[in-house]
Formats: structure tokens, sequence, C-alpha cells
């Protein structure tokens, strides 16, 4: 007699429990190639090192030392380049044919989104986390208190989580890791360093303080650096962002979020068709 083969029976998964899987499914690849955490481990400590030791004795900061001054800076670049590892992840995966995979699943696409963004904040926070470590060993504090602390923590990747969106829509639009990785660290540059991330913008010229000072990752850094106590009070002619650095860093979130995650969700679907 021929035994009969059934198929074993699909159990519908909610949307967290499939982001969750493809969130672990990420998280292995870093298991079994420590080397992608080189970005988030090394290039943190050599980042601060080198800023702190050979660029601080140069930059002046009244009021404060240039390591408290430089930690919040940091981490604000560290959380922006979050995009750019999504949009490199995701790209890879969409070449690879590893969301073509996915898609034969009985899972939600959105998951495969939610999975990538959350597993590349994971990815991102590792490095928050290093610079903490590293910043606590070379002078930098927290100065007040647990709970602004933790906002200022909080912020950072709620700014992050924004940024993602950007980064899925570049990935889901370029063709080639190549091509992600050099639009990326072509805008993420310039916008990281024309601001207040590793320098003052009282001394520079009129026309680039205002934009240094409108800079989204100028209202991220100061937020950081007024709920931890490491800088200044703004100047009284400094733009509305750097006022209001908490409220402007939270409106930037929303209008990124608003803004990119309509056209990465359009993008990746276009994407996921072809």
């Amino acid at each position: 007699m021929t035994a009969v083969m059934t198929r074993p029976p699909i159990h519908q998964r909610s949307l967290l429990q499939q982001s969750l899987t493809v969130v672990w499914r990420n998280l292995l690849h870093i298991r079994r190639m420590p080397e992608m955490l080189l970005d988030v481990t090394i290039q943190p400590v050599m980042f601060v090192l080198l800023f702190a030791y050979v660029f601080g004795g140069s930059i002046d900061v009244p009021g404060t030392s240039y390591r408290e001054f430089l930690l919040p800076g940091i981490m604000a670049q560290t959380i922006i380049f979050s995009s750019a590892i999504v949009a490199l992840g995701l790209t890879s995966d969409l070449e690879k044919g590893i969301v073509d995979r996915l898609k034969s699943l009985p899972i939600s696409r959105s998951s495969v989104l939610v999975g990538r963004s959350l597993s590349s904040l994971i990815h991102s926070g590792i490095g928050i986390v290093v610079m903490s470590v590293t910043g606590l060993l070379i002078g930098w504090r927290i100065r007040d208190g647990l709970i602004n602390g933790v906002l200022g923590y909080l912020l950072l990747l709620l700014f992050g989580f924004s940024m993602i969106w950007l980064g899925i829509w570049v990935g889901s639009l370029m063709r080639s890791v190549e091509a992600v990785n050099g639009f990326m660290f072509t805008v993420m540059f310039p916008l990281t360093f024309v601001a207040n991330t590793f320098a003052p913008t009282q001394d520079m010229p009129t026309w680039l303080r205002v934009i240094a000072e409108w800079n989204p990752v100028s209202a991220l850094t100061a937020a950081c650096r007024d709920l931890w106590g490491n800088g200044l009070p703004p100047s009284a002619d400094a733009q509305w962002p750097l006022q209001h650095p908490v409220l402007a860093s939270i409106a930037w979130s929303i209008l990124f979020t608003a803004v990119f995650a309509p056209l990465a969700l359009a993008a990746f679907r276009r994407r996921s068709r072809d």
C-alpha cells in the first residue's frame, strides 16, 4: 500500500512575526560573517579617537570640552548612515534573488522591508553602543540625568528609522550595490559634514551657516547635546532648528517618514515585480 504524502499545514503568521523572522535571518548573517560588524565596531572607535586626539586640539569649543561636543555628532553621523546600510543590504538581496525566494513563501512583502529596517537599526545601534563605551573611556559623560540620557538615544533611533525609508527607496531604485554605495556616500558625507557635527557653526560664512543650521543632522546633534548636557545654549542669532532642536528633530523624522515611506513602498513593489 502506497503511503500518501500530505503537505504540513501552513500557519498564518502576523506581520510582526514575519518581520521578526526576516530580522533573525539578517542577524544570522552577522553571526556567520562577523566582518559585517567592522563598520559599527572598528570604524566608530577610529572616528572617535581620530577626531578627539588629532583634530580636537585645533577645534575650540568655548565652555565645554571638544570630546563632549564630539560624541553626539559622531553618533548622529552613524545613525544617518543606517540609510546606506539598509540600501546596500536590500539591493544585495534583490540582486541575489533573496527577495524572489521570500516572495514564494506565504508572507507579506511588507515584512521583508520591516525586517530589513529593524535589522539595520539594530546594526547601527551596535555602533552607538560601541561609541558610547569609547566615549566614556576618553572622558565623555551624560550630565543631565538618566531620563534625558535615554531620551537622547530614543531620538537617535527615531531619526534613524526615518532615514531607513530613504535607504529602502534608494535600494529599490538602484540596480547594483556599487551604484548604491556611490550614491549614498556622495549624499551622506556632505550631509553629515556641512553641519554642527564636528565643529560649531558660529565661525562659518553666513550663507553656509544658514545651510548648516537648517541641516536635519544639525538639529539631531544639537538635540542630543542638549539632552545629554554636552553643549552650550544656542546663540541668539541661531536658526530655528537649533533654538528648538528636540522639536525640530522629531519634526524632521516625521517629515522624512511621511515622504520617503510611500516612495520606498512604491519603488519596492515595482522592483519586486520585475
